[in-house]
């Protein structure tokens, strides 16, 4: 593990546990009982996870040539969030506060600890249109929210600033637009209040408080207002029952500085089966929030206002869930007929809940996942889908599998039903590819993961090589299938540690880049004459033309002596004089072994400073030659020495330029 991961992840570890023994100790936990007006975390969850040890082993996950990234185990409800300037820096936040960031695509995560006075989950985050990062987590005990900013992707955190008043379920967007309120923040929580920041994060004021927010969900968004960028904020809250739930959404074309309802309907109904008073799937508690979001692009779909929930199909309770699409093309006062956006047969067989969607500002394409059982006939077991449509919701594309191993959805450590594991997630992405986070049950925890959609696989055809000195061997490195993934792969490559004399080499034949599927490129791996011997680790990346999504693949290269004289053991051990000598800039050495055995041979000046470690191995009996490139020395007198367990020589040579 990282130290540095390790030690972020140690303190905010131990910052979680004195949250929890402070509310178990001082009784504020009572109000986080399992009372179904609200989402909080239920006290026993809170006990379990007092109780257990954080462990953190991140990880890419291969399974079929798919990747998902498991950033290790953290307490569910996740949400994440993508810098428009810069696809490759991700950050995203589970329960109560475990966040996560990466600068490079997913190839690393790094654990972040995020400064706040106290803490109560909820997680919810943002990224403005200049790169600002903005983080919202509940009070403790909970009154409210704190926003932290950061300016750097999550590396570095300001101070926590009071930002929300209310009791339960938070939710914060950002005026991503060029618009007049550009950079603006707002959020909403129940019981209906909205906030917003004009001053980038410095001060939060509320702006209006929604007396229609009874029930947990309540979201905000962002779209524009004819040709006014960022000229139409939206505020949609939840109330009725679970039996049937009635959203109401609110406008403003003045910054959320004031709000006009647009509509109000019911439209969800029960997600599986109800356990007191909640929706459950297979014991694991859910609720229909309305998760919306808005066309901010010149497309020909701009200003629609999208719509997407979960429930019964057909309604009632005890039946399986579809996931809902309705869009309005009139700023939210009339709505299309649900379209049901999971296309799987006989999908009354089914469930699929727990949606979340993100509308790309650019192209207007629009991101759907959610939780699905298609694949298992018994509906106790699931795995991440996703779509997309690029029409206004008028049709989708196939449903593809986002997870790359089906789990079991009931975990027996969260108790009865309704059992907390999440109440959310979340997806974020660019016009090529979005990234996706979930909380993930396949090692009977609460696993912490991130895959991308669309998507590739990638596979080397060698995973270990063992290569002479001055020689090579060709390997393929193929695309082998794709999930709705139309863009080129480009290939690129490094090497790991750089020798100390010679190189260790990649050669993409041909060309480096795919743009037909499945397909794949000689890659041609090798080391020059004289490349120290030992472990070289190649790393091969490929990736879409914004850097998203990207995966990599890792080979293994022994490099063993530059070449082999003959095939006799030979008698006893000796270190040749070099030939030529004089030389330049190139001599070749030669020694022998007579068993086999651990092997170096250095090249020290003339004041005994070693310039070259030209052989670093364990050596079959024989006799080798290796060659010495004195390209990078002065001229002088210098000394190689063969240094064995049982024998060590040492000759000069002479370098003359």
């Amino acid at each position: 593990m990282n130290k540095n991961y390790s030690l972020a992840f140690k303190s905010m570890s131990i910052f979680t546990m004195l949250f929890l023994i402070f509310n178990l100790n001082t009784g504020k936990a009572a109000s986080m009982l399992d009372d179904p007006r609200f989402d909080r975390i239920p006290q026993s969850y809170l006990e379990q996870v007092a109780m257990q040890n954080d462990f953190f082993a991140p990880a890419t996950v291969t399974i079929g040539d798919y990747d998902n990234f498991d950033m290790g185990t953290s307490t569910a409800e996740p949400h994440i969030s993508q810098n428009p300037l810069n696809p490759l820096w991700n950050f995203c936040a589970y329960n109560i506060n475990t966040s996560f960031r990466t600068l490079d695509g997913g190839m690393t995560w790094t654990a972040t600890s995020v400064p706040f006075a106290n803490t109560a989950g909820d997680p919810v985050t943002a990224y403005d249109s200049l790169g600002n990062l903005f983080y919202d987590n509940m009070k403790s005990p909970i009154t409210g929210t704190w926003t932290n900013k950061s300016t750097n992707g999550g590396v570095t955190w300001g101070t926590g600033v009071s930002a929300n008043v209310g009791n339960d379920k938070n939710w914060i967007c950002a005026d991503q637009t060029g618009g007049p309120y550009g950079g603006y923040i707002y959020g909403g929580m129940t019981p209906g209040n909205f906030v917003r920041s004009t001053d980038h994060g410095a001060t939060f004021s509320t702006m209006f408080t929604a007396s229609t927010q009874t029930l947990p969900g309540s979201m905000t968004a962002v779209g524009p207002n004819g040709s006014v960028q960022g000229g139409s904020v939206y505020y949609m809250t939840h109330s009725g029952a679970n039996s049937a739930g009635v959203y109401t959404l609110y406008r403003s074309t003045n910054g959320g500085a004031n709000f006009t309802q647009m509509s109000s309907n019911q439209f969800s109904n029960y997600i599986g089966t109800e356990i007191s008073s909640r929706s459950t799937v297979q014991g694991m508690r859910t609720r229909p929030y309305p998760m919306i979001a808005c066309d901010n692009s010149y497309g020909p779909y701009r200003g629609r206002v999208y719509l997407v929930y979960a429930s019964n199909n057909p309604a009632g309770n005890g039946n399986k869930s579809d996931i809902f699409l309705r869009y309005s093309t009139d700023f939210g006062a009339t709505w299309s007929a649900p379209a049901v956006v999971n296309d799987d047969l006989n999908s009354q067989n089914n469930f699929q809940f727990f949606p979340a969607i993100w509308c790309e500002k650019n192209t207007g394409k629009l991101y759907l996942k959610w939780y699905d059982t298609r694949l298992c006939p018994t509906s106790d077991s699931m795995d991440v889908y996703a779509t997309y449509t690029t029409n206004g919701g008028a049709s989708f594309a196939p449903n593809q599998r986002v997870t790359n191993k089906t789990f079991k959805i009931k975990l027996a450590s969260s108790g009865s039903a309704p059992a907390y594991q999440g109440d959310y997630d979340a997806i974020c992405g660019n016009p090529i590819s979005a990234m996706a986070c979930w909380t993930d049950f396949r090692n009977s925890n609460y696993g912490s993961y991130t895959g991308y959609f669309p998507d590739f696989a990638m596979r080397v055809s060698s995973t270990s090589l063992n290569i002479n000195g001055n020689g090579n061997t060709t390997i393929y490195t193929s695309v082998p299938g794709v999930k709705l993934y139309t863009n080129s792969v480009k290939l690129s490559a490094t090497v790991s540690p750089t020798p100390s004399a010679g190189s260790v080499y990649v050669q993409f034949i041909g060309r480096d880049s795919l743009t037909v599927y499945p397909d794949s490129i000689q890659t041609r791996i090798g080391a020059t004459s004289g490349t120290t011997t030992g472990t070289y680790t190649v790393t091969i990346l490929a990736q879409g033309p914004n850097g998203t999504p990207r995966h990599q693949r890792t080979i293994t290269v022994n490099v063993g002596p530059t070449g082999i004289i003959g095939n006799e053991v030979p008698a006893k051990f000796e270190l040749s004089q070099n030939y030529p000598n004089p030389f330049n800039p190139t001599t070749k050495i030669q020694y022998s072994v007579a068993k086999q055995t651990d092997v170096r041979i250095i090249v020290f000046d003339a004041v005994g400073k070693q310039v070259s470690e030209m052989v670093k191995s364990d050596v079959p009996a024989g006799s080798y030659s290796v060659d010495f490139n004195g390209t990078r020395l002065g001229s002088g007198v210098y000394f190689y020495r063969l240094i064995t367990n049982e024998f060590t020589d040492t000759k000069k040579m002479m370098l003359v330029k």
